[in-house]
């Protein structure tokens, strides 16, 4: 063996001189290891370096015969994904950073309820038996609530702002509204409203920004059910200044519309595009001069398929000055986006004419609905008679009014000049639904039946962690083309069948990774487990 010897205070040590570039200094040096001492000639190795060397032996040498008193096997594929995906979009810094020694736990209850679809929380204990997850461990139900309570307002909206300056910088904001149903009589929130789903049940809305670039779910926020879309917004701009964003742009659909939230958003110089009714004023003066010759070959946009048109406004604007008392008016410039769509028209007309079936049917057999009461006056003469009973007549004049805006359809905007682009983003408006859905359908959200404030908060904090994980592998999924062979489950099932095995004496290894699974693995763009 070589090695250098070096005298001090008489003593003999002796050395291994190890050369190494040193990238910051941009130079090499040497960097001494000391392994022992010469005494009468002879080297004697120092209790550390004989450490090393043995603690080497064992990781290169095969190991002998060890009796094997047991062999635990866990399913290990589908969450080395998560755990690299959570790596990937920053999922795990964040909430280490923000939730300190609990990460750990709210990223297993996350990876569970992405793993079991649709299976409530109190099921953790046997999921968690079977699987390598990052706690390592089992969270019995009381510990899962004592975790939802420690999810504070604060830590939350750290983790957002995190989140968002990460990838939000740039691209459209998607903004949605859904119901929760909830059995519970003891939330603030829960109250009745009109329930997106029909549900007769109290409920609460949760509101969700969506990245139309990324196409992550970046926050959340929990409100009362019976908040309408259009009451929202100004609490909404208010609750995102923390995210710092340098400009916030939103896409909404038609339901956020109004005077008061077009001027919110200019208030704050903020980006929007939105949805636009018909029969609102600045868009029904277009379509009454442009619709009997829109329908033509040099408005058709083959690359859309639609016909299209774009026309610049200037919209009326008005911010209130509670201070002085006065309001600052002025007009500011917005682009109108236009569209028909000779398919929608169609569907249009078809699920006008049903609903005018089920109305006049509602008339004749008398079991006419409350609800509905507006409809059958707008679009029927009913004349009620002792003798004659009751006659029907169609109000022709309604239902041509109603009928000649089927299939169009427009775009609000004070940014995107260019229609193609503004119906781009806003389609991606496509990606919050389908995520409420993910939501309620596979993360156990269909029906809230938590007793406390605090455990709701908490569960859907969670439920938003997994809804981050799932947005990764669909977006992921849907680029490579794996819905044709795939559902999500059957895609993470495929995965979670590669094992980890721990046996004594035995170094641990991994079960056989069969060709397809390493494709899928590089397909969501990580490394295959080793």
């Amino acid at each position: 063996m070589d090695y250098k010897t070096q005298v001090i205070n008489g003593t003999t040590y002796a050395f291994i001189d190890k050369s190494h570039w040193n990238s910051e200094k941009k130079r090499g040096e040497h960097k001494r290891k000391y392994i022992g001492k010469v005494i009468e000639g002879k080297l004697v190795f120092n209790k550390k370096y004989l450490l090393e060397k043995q603690l080497e032996t064992q990781k290169t040498s095969k190991p002998g015969p060890v009796p094997v008193t047991s062999c635990k096997r866990s399913f290990y594929g589908a969450v080395y994904l998560l755990s690299c995906i959570a790596e990937k979009i920053g999922l795990r810094d964040d909430l280490k950073a923000c939730f300190g020694d609990i990460y750990k736990e709210l990223m297993s209850l996350a990876f569970y309820l992405v793993l079991e679809e649709g299976q409530a929380m109190y099921r953790f204990k046997k999921w968690g038996h079977t699987h390598v997850h990052p706690f390592g461990a089992d969270i019995p139900s009381q510990r899962i609530s004592r975790l939802f309570g420690m999810i504070t307002g604060d830590a939350k909206m750290a983790y957002f702002k995190r989140q968002a300056k990460r990838r939000c910088e740039t691209e459209y904001l998607a903004f949605d509204t859904t119901s929760i149903s909830s059995f519970s009589e003891l939330l603030k929130q829960v109250k009745y409203g009109k329930n997106k789903e029909g549900d007769d049940l109290p409920q609460i809305n949760l509101a969700l920004l969506f990245g139309e670039v990324s196409m992550l779910p970046v926050y959340y926020r929990k409100l009362p059910g019976n908040i309408a879309d259009v009451k929202t917004i100004d609490n909404l701009i208010k609750n995102v200044d923390f995210l710092d964003l340098v400009k916030l742009q939103l896409c909404m659909d038609r339901g956020f519309f109004s005077q008061k939230n077009i001027n919110e958003l200019m208030k704050h110089h903020h980006k929007f595009l939105i949805g636009a009714r018909t029969g609102l004023k600045l868009v029904k003066t277009h379509l009454d001069d442009i619709r009997d010759s829109f329908v033509t070959r040099s408005n058709y946009n083959p690359a859309l398929q639609l016909y299209v048109c774009t026309f610049t406004e200037q919209w009326d604007y008005e911010e209130e000055k509670p201070r002085l008392g006065t309001i600052k008016t002025g007009k500011r410039r917005v682009y109108l986006h236009i569209y028909y769509n000779d398919q929608h028209c169609t569907d249009d007309r078809n699920r006008f004419n049903h609903m005018l079936d089920r109305y006049e049917e509602e008339l004749q057999t008398g079991k006419r609905k409350r609800e509905h009461e507006g409809a059958y006056a707008k679009y029927f003469i009913v004349h009620e008679t002792p003798a004659r009973g009751i006659a029907i007549a169609y109000n022709d004049k309604a239902i041509r009014e109603a009928e000649k805006d089927f299939g169009y359809f427009a775009l609000l905007t004070n940014s995107i000049k260019d229609l193609v682009e503004a119906i781009r983003i806003y389609r991606m408006r496509d990606l919050i639904e389908k995520s409420f859905g993910n939501l309620k359908e596979r993360l156990d959200m269909r029906r809230m039946s938590v007793s406390s404030e605090e455990n709701l908060e908490g569960k859907l904090f969670v439920q938003f962690l997994a809804l981050e994980l799932m947005s990764y592998i669909k977006r992921q999924m849907e680029i490579h083309d794996l819905y044709r062979n795939y559902t999500m489950q059957e895609f993470l099932d495929e995965l979670d069948t590669i094992e980890y095995y721990q046996q004594p004496g035995r170094a641990h290894h991994l079960s056989e990774i069969t060709e397809k699974q390493r494709k899928l693995y590089e397909m969501m763009g990580v490394d295959v487990p080793t």
